[in-house]
């Protein structure tokens, strides 16, 4: 299994916005993507609701794991959209 740590950099954290877009792209995922808080039980990255459950902050750190062929591309775009601050430009 594969996995890649990332540190939440919406001003939001994964809320709203920066959720919606995290969810969509791991929707798009040919494998299954699970997120987690460091040290805490991970959630399906495809589930808005797993992923806003999380409360995670901008700063927190994340935990993103995935199985089969691809999965550390697909580890790597998300962990760039949850570091980029996804609501920039905003307003």
């Amino acid at each position: 299994m594969a996995e890649r740590h990332a540190v939440v950099g919406s001003s939001v954290g994964l809320h709203a916005r920066p959720a919606a877009l995290l969810v969509q792209a791991a929707g798009r995922a040919p494998v299954k993507v699970t997120i987690a808080k460091e040290g805490g039980e991970p959630t399906d990255a495809r589930s808005i609701l797993g992923v806003l459950s999380l409360d995670a902050r901008r700063g927190d750190k994340v935990v993103l794991a995935a199985d089969g062929d691809g999965a550390g591309a697909v580890l790597a775009e998300l962990a760039g959209l949850i570091e980029s601050d996804l609501d920039a430009g905003e307003g």
